[in-house]
């Protein structure tokens, strides 16, 4: 839970340890852990966790990163390797945005092998590109390491830092170290726009992908920032970008984004998967603040944009969920904000804003698919919703 990780500081500073600290603690306690691969997007607190780790342990650790070297190659992962073995046995080595490293996977896979018999390091490493980090994993590492993701800060992590609440949340949430600027706007704008989303574009994406048209996919974050919770045809995001392209594109862009941890696109829920493939996406921006970012602090003020960014921020939540799967449901004039089938259990969710709605979605969808269950998160419930998403909706849930 939440609390847990809760620290008071000296008395007025507050220092958040985040769950995925406690699931390194235990695992680096392990005699011979598997490689530990903590992936999720930037400016969340993945090194100060990790750094939050290595002052907890006993023992000796050596931490490096790809950023603080120009010219990285393959061969500067075999010296920071050698200089932990320097260390003696059970050494920690920490390695930083390793994406960065040319072939990476490889070289890891082969210094690893060579310890199997006789363990001598335990490894981290850290990353904010999934794409890049993924295919190292599933393509050199299989069967090697655990993943563990970390998600954008959540609504009572922002309350217990900051002293947020939901309307604040809204505006501003996700990114700890914008809360500094939320007072003076253009400040807090050109800090997310440079230190965030600059540097995901720039770095992590088309540094390291092949991207046709850089200027239309720097355009095509804005547009998908302005559809929170919606659904949209790949037609229609494309007609929007201001040259020819087809539908493709618009899938490899949304692709990239996904990958560095900006967006999830739902798909319709069927109970065929081949209609699952071929719906038109609904948009999840994973943190609120970018939907500031691009319509405005003020955009808020309007009751219908407030309304869907609310249901865009349930359904990051219900992304956090692991093993979980998260659709949306459409049927004529009937739908359901979320559909999450988790362990064999099936829900249907309504997200209520203090907009009127018809709830008829859900009765729909129930006859439909006769196990589901039904449950309905408001602005009043939702505080106690994001403490435990799952536990709330094993709780509350009706049939």
């Amino acid at each position: 839970m939440l609390d847990r990780s809760i620290k008071i500081v000296y008395a007025s500073k507050m220092v958040i340890v985040r769950d995925f600290v406690h699931t390194l603690l235990a695992r680096m306690q392990e005699s011979h852990p598997l490689i530990q691969t903590v992936l999720g997007p930037r400016q969340v607190g993945k090194t100060t966790g990790v750094s939050q780790l290595l002052d907890k342990v006993k023992g000796p650790t050596h931490y490096v990163a790809a950023d603080d070297t120009l010219h990285a190659s393959n061969r500067w992962i075999q010296e920071a390797w050698q200089e932990a073995l320097q260390k003696g046995p059970g050494t920690i080595l920490v390695i930083d945005e390793i994406q960065k490293i040319p072939n990476w996977a490889e070289v890891v896979k082969r210094l690893w092998d060579e310890q199997r018999k006789q363990p001598k390091l335990k490894l981290i490493l850290l990353g904010s590109s999934s794409l890049s980090l993924q295919k190292g994993l599933t393509e050199s590492l299989t069967g090697r390491f655990e993943l563990i993701s970390v998600f954008h800060w959540s609504f009572p992590e922002s309350q217990k830092a900051f002293g947020y609440n939901l309307d604040t949340y809204l505006r501003f949430g996700g990114y700890p170290g914008a809360d500094a600027y939320i007072k003076d706007y253009p400040r807090w704008f050109s800090y997310l726009k440079s230190s965030v989303v600059d540097t995901v574009v720039g770095q992590d994406i088309l540094t390291h992908q092949t991207v046709a048209k850089p200027a239309l996919f720097r355009q095509a974050f804005e547009i998908l920032c302005s559809y929170p919770a919606q659904e949209v045809s790949y037609r229609s995001l494309l007609g929007q970008l201001q040259d020819r392209g087809n539908t493709d594109l618009i899938k490899h862009y949304i692709e990239l984004y996904e990958g560095a941890y900006l967006f999830r696109t739902l798909s319709k829920y069927s109970a065929r998967p081949v209609k699952i493939k071929s719906s038109s996406p609904k948009i999840i921006p994973l943190c609120p603040a970018l939907y500031t970012l691009a319509a405005g602090a003020h955009a808020l003020d309007d009751p219908d944009k407030k309304g869907h960014l609310f249901e865009a921020v349930v359904g990051a939540d219900l992304l956090r969920i692991h093993g979980a799967q998260v659709y949306y449901w459409r049927d004529s004039s009937y739908e359901v904000d979320y559909v999450l089938f988790h362990e064999g259990r099936l829900y249907a969710i309504e997200v209520k804003s203090r907009r009127r709605r018809f709830l008829g979605g859900i009765d729909a969808f129930q006859k439909r698919f006769k196990k589901a269950k039904a449950c309905v998160i408001t602005m009043e419930n939702y505080a106690k919703f994001s403490q435990a998403p799952l536990e709330f909706l094993t709780s509350v849930s009706v049939s």
